[in-house]
This record gives C-alpha cells, sequence and structure tokens, in this order.
C-alpha cells in the first residue's frame, strides 16, 4: 500500500529549552510533535490503528470510521481517512477548541456536537460522547476506533520512544500529562530502559490518577475522569497534580521565550518537568512532549485573551 501523505508522520525533532531559566542546570528537551501533519502525536495513534484495521480486513475504502474526541484525536483520524479513503465521523462538544472542529471538517469528516451545556471538559460530558459513538458504531459498515481500548494505539507510540532513544542518551526522567495512557506508556517502552523514572501529570482540577475523583477543566486531550486504560501504575515513580493556569502561562512563555507555540498538554508537560528539575542533581536530563501545535488554540482561552 502506497503510503502517500502517510509517509510524514514520525521522525519528529527533540528540542532542547534553551531561554527559559531552568534549576540546577538541568536539561530539558522535549518531542517536538507539532511537526507531524496535523500538529499532534496523534496522527501516531491513528496510522497504526487504520491501517492495521485494513491490512487484517477489518475495514475497506469506504467504511465509516467512528470515534468521540476532544479534536487532537479527531484531526489525526480525519487525515489519515482521508488519506486512506474512508469516511470518519467524529462525535465532538463545544467544551474543546472550535478550530479543532474546522481541522475535522476540512478533512471531510461529519462532527456532530455534543453540548457542554457550559460546564467545561467534565467526566460527564465525556461519557455522553462514548454513547453516542457506540451507538453509531452499531451500523453497517461502521467501525469504532476505541482510542481507549484498542491495543493498536499503544503500539502507534512506541516510535516516538524509539525515535528519542536513538537521538538522546543519559536520559534521568521522562514525564508527560496523561489521557488515554497510550502516548507515555508507548513512549516510555519505546525508550526501553526501566532506569529512566517516569512521572506522569493530570490537572489538578481533575485529580482523578491521585484521588479517584475527576472534575471539570480546559486541559484538552487529558484528564478524562476515569482509569487510563493503557497507563501502568506499576511502571509510575510519581504522578504529579499540575495547576491548569500554570500550565497554560507555561504555554504563552514558551511561545514568548522559546519561539514554541503549543497546547495546554504541553504546558502542563514543561512546567511539571520545571517542578521536578528543582529535585535533580546538575546536569541531569529530563524529557517530555510538546504535543500539539498552539494553531488549534489561537481561538481559545490559552491565547485569545
Amino acid at each position: 500500500m502506497d503510503q502517500g501523505s502517510l509517509k510524514l508522520i514520525g521522525n519528529t525533532p527533540l528540542v532542547r529549552l534553551q531561554n527559559i531559566k531552568i534549576p540546577n542546570d538541568v536539561e530539558i528537551w522535549l518531542k517536538y510533535e507539532a511537526g507531524n501533519p496535523t500538529g499532534s502525536y496523534k496522527d501516531r495513534m491513528a496510522l497504526s490503528v487504520l491501517t492495521t484495521a485494513i491490512n487484517n480486513g477489518v475495514i475497506k475504502k469506504g467504511d465509516r470510521i467512528i470515534e468521540y474526541t476532544g479534536g487532537s484525536t479527531g484531526s489525526s483520524l480525519a487525515f489519515v481517512s482521508a488519506s486512506l479513503g474512508l469516511n470518519f465521523t467524529a462525535i465532538f462538544s463545544d467544551a474543546f477548541s472550535d478550530s479543532k472542529r474546522q481541522t475535522m471538517e476540512a478533512f471531510g469528516a461529519n462532527v456532530i456536537i455534543v453540548e457542554s451545556e457550559g460546564k467545561g471538559i467534565t467526566p460527564e460530558l465525556i461519557q455522553k460522547m462514548k454513547e453516542q459513538a457506540y451507538i453509531l458504531s452499531e451500523e453497517k459498515n461502521s467501525f469504532y476506533v476505541d482510542q481507549f481500548g484498542s491495543k493498536n494505539v499503544l503500539k502507534g507510540y512506541l516510535p516516538m520512544g524509539n525515535e528519542i532513544k536513538r537521538k538522546l542518551e543519559g536520559i534521568d526522567v521522562f514525564c508527560a500529562s496523561v489521557g488515554t495512557g497510550g502516548a507515555i506508556m508507548g513512549t516510555w517502552q519505546g525508550l526501553d530502559n526501566t532506569d529512566i523514572k517516569l512521572v506522569a501529570f493530570e490537572p489538578l482540577q481533575s485529580p482523578f490518577l491521585s484521588t479517584g475523583k475527576g472534575g471539570p477543566h480546559k486541559v484538552e486531550g487529558i484528564g478524562v475522569g476515569f482509569e487510563p486504560p493503557f497507563l501502568d501504575r506499576n511502571a509510575l515513580n510519581e504522578i504529579r497534580c499540575i495547576d491548569q493556569e500554570d500550565a497554560f502561562n507555561m504555554c504563552r512563555t514558551l511561545s514568548k521565550k522559546e519561539g514554541l507555540f503549543c497546547g495546554g498538554s504541553t504546558g502542563m508537560n514543561v512546567y511539571g518537568a520545571l517542578e521536578i528539575a528543582k529535585s535533580l542533581k546538575k546536569g541531569s536530563k529530563i524529557v517530555t512532549l510538546a504535543c500539539d501545535n498552539g494553531l488549534k488554540y489561537l481561538n481559545s482561552h490559552i491565547y485569545n485573551l
């Protein structure tokens, strides 16, 4: 199968922070996933799930792909679906950035909106979206992606760890915010080094991993309010809660001081990495993820002040 535009996915840069003051002269490196076609590491997951389904004869050209999404996964699925001749339907919500809806529709997706009623991203909203996706996936020639269950999600992120491993030695900590847990665990497995400390981040406003209770928050793509299916708690050294406002402020700082234009989960990752650096010895190395491009959030509360 000629992959065409799908060949553009992966092999993204590894970028070191240069201008933000870092405690103890620790090195903080970002895997810059905005270099993917839709500006998100979710392109990797979409490629893995859909090409595997085609290769296994589960779906064929013209079939409908279904997923509920905050938009980054949806944008990636819309892009890969367009490349593979599939029809993507996204269950979305007005709680997420409208530019993500526009991106999905630009790739030909059908976007169904579930109203948030001004309550933001809540466990109840996610459940409503999920239920609607389940119903639609029962229809003929429809395939449910199952971003919270498919083993091919985790497989899609393994190359991210492989790419980091090839470019950087002596990593002390790998840290990242958690949605499905696929990106943090897939990358961790791809690093293939259990001596590297593994730290997970979640919003202070929705501390499900820490307390078992989620809540409304504004960091898109993470903090889903239930147990992330791919997260291996036994592999974690620590879970840290990060205030979403600190994450959003860090987004703006990254743009102005580093020229790195990213979304809320990246802001959380970098803020968390800086906090971890306070307890490390001089010259230690932290790697985290620049999850997606800030262009997705220009009309959101992060940049539209």
